[in-house]
């Protein structure tokens, strides 16, 4: 355990120092593609009943027409949280007729690259950009790889925290402070990240229409299936959220002066790659630009520092202003085997683990030690449950199984002061589950999915549909209470209202909003 991490241990060990632990912040956001009863992805839009994918706060689309992405508020425990993620499915399944919503991560019968629906968003300027910039991430990636959906995590600590942890560190509390120990926390969390990927991956295989041509080392299981025998999360690997013109690009959390500098490069530089597909075609825009990431949000991270923004505003531009808020944890997979795609065990361990992240010493990162992050992550993607695999610590190599072990134990602690504050074992009763993982692998989700599939002798597609129509029955059944329902209701329709007025109101030309969006303005930048 490291000495930092000891001192702020015994910092905490009296219970008045343990309340604010009741408060930490988590938010959800949850992707997943609409289909139809034969599993193909819906050709309709984005239902109206829903309201609109711009402006409703609860109910938007991510990459696709197709594609949901539910959002909760930010809640200070993890059954609330939950409820809140479960309210909303059952709303979404009121009014998305005999759809479903796929289980898993991975996609499967899309058809052609091109007929996959593009997210659209109205008439209104920024409407117009939103969906601009999704044909720009189809033109670049295709718009297969894009349909991967997942889970979002959102982090933060209350502020009744900040002061004590800044006594803990001999400092004051400013929003600096916090930005730098947010910093910290990401810093500690990329080198770890791999641990949650064994525990929680659950895309251990996919359909044989999803790598058409695409070069890859999977091998077949059963028809119209591949997979990797150990393998846990696919989708966080080559054949995922991946950008070869990104991977020369060392974004260095350090601080974020360094941060933004190199991000701010990413959103000016052109790339030539790029600029031969240019930005319009047929006279229409198919890209924002040609720079090597259109806007903040094309950067591929397992983890970003977040800042609310304000109308108008950039996500760099956010964080420059008022630093950072929270952490969007982005390596979990959706878990086939939850209606909700996560449980509240795994919330509770994710808390525990960020704040062993946030807690720990966090050495400067380096282009050297992001390239042995990169090689672990693959290697947990592709063979995390192999028997005897390894990993790259500090140039050497050590034992999956042993890093991962000093990890959760360093986190018995932290799983002890959140119970302590919420007055319950749930914490540890969590981290205890991983522990049973660990030493199982095969009840990891990865392992249980390619079980499922074999013992009984369907493909990926079958398995992930069964899993959907599963979670169907069970939202079918759901029934919201009158205020909850009003409550979703009055959202509709409010958000279809702010729609149509933005759209009344522009009265900026198109090309001339676009232009000014997309300055990336100098930033006041202060560590």
């Amino acid at each position: 355990m490291s000495s930092q991490l000891e001192h702020y241990l015994r910092h905490f060990d009296t219970l008045s120092r343990r309340d604010g632990f009741n408060r930490l912040g988590r938010g959800i956001e949850k992707e997943s593609l609409r289909v139809l009863p034969d599993g193909e992805l819906s050709p309709r839009p984005h239902p109206k009943a829903l309201g609109s994918a711009l402006t409703h706060p609860h109910i938007t689309t991510d990459f696709s027409e197709a594609q949901l992405e539910l959002i909760t508020d930010v809640h200070h425990s993890p059954e609330s949280v939950l409820q809140e993620l479960i309210d909303v499915h059952c709303y979404v399944y009121q009014h998305i007729e005999d759809e479903l919503l796929w289980a898993s991560s991975m996609p499967c019968i899309l058809g052609r690259d091109e007929d996959i629906p593009v997210g659209q968003y109205g008439t209104s300027n920024i409407g117009r950009i939103k969906s601009i910039y999704r044909l720009g991430l189809g033109v670049r990636y295709g718009r297969l790889m894009q349909t991967i959906s997942g889970i979002h995590y959102n982090f933060s600590l209350p502020d009744s925290l900040w002061p004590v942890i800044a006594t803990a560190r001999g400092t004051e509390d400013s929003q600096d402070f916090r930005t730098q120990t947010y910093f910290e926390l990401i810093r500690n969390f990329r080198r770890h990240s791999w641990l949650l990927i064994l525990l929680f991956g659950a895309s251990p295989a996919v359909c044989k229409s999803f790598v058409s041509d695409r070069p890859h080392e999977l091998e077949p299981l059963g028809e119209g299936s591949l997979h990797l025998p150990f393998a846990t999360s696919l989708r966080m690997g080559g054949l995922g959220y991946q950008s070869d013109a990104q991977s020369n690009l060392h974004v260095s959390y350090n601080s974020f002066r360094q941060y933004a500098e190199t991000m701010r490069t990413a959103l000016t530089l052109p790339f030539p790659d790029y600029e031969s597909l240019g930005i319009t075609a047929n006279g229409e825009h198919q890209q924002l630009n040609a720079c090597l990431i259109q806007i903040e949000n094309e950067f591929y991270g397992s983890i970003r520092p977040k800042r609310r923004i304000l109308p108008g505003e950039r996500p760099l531009q956010a964080l420059d202003a008022r630093g950072v808020e929270y952490v969007e944890v982005r390596c979990l997979d959706l878990n086939p085997f939850c209606p909700v795609g996560i449980d509240d065990k795994e919330i509770r361990f994710l808390d525990t683990f960020l704040l062993h992240c946030l807690f720990s010493e966090s050495p400067f990162d380096s282009p050297e030690e992001s390239s042995e992050i990169v090689k672990n992550q693959m290697t947990v993607v592709e063979r995390g449950r192999q028997p005897g695999v390894q990993l790259i610590q500090g140039g050497s190599l050590v034992a999956l199984k042993t890093w991962a072990r000093q990890l959760m134990n360093e986190c018995r602690d932290i799983a002890g002061i959140l119970d302590s504050a919420e007055g319950s074992d749930g914490f540890s009763a969590a981290l205890n589950r991983q522990f049973e993982k660990l030493d199982d692998l095969s009840q990891t989700p990865s392992a249980r999915i390619l079980k499922s599939m074999q013992d009984e002798g369907i493909p990926f597609f079958e398995f992930a549909k069964n899993q959907s129509l599963k979670h169907k029955d069970t939202f079918n059944e759901c029934r919201l209470d009158a205020a909850k329902q009003a409550y979703f209701d009055n959202l509709t329709e409010e958000s279809l209202k702010k729609q149509r007025i933005l759209e009344e109101s522009d009265d900026t030309p198109f090309e001339e909003f676009l232009k000014e969006y997309l300055k990336v303005p100098e930033l006041s930048i202060r560590n």
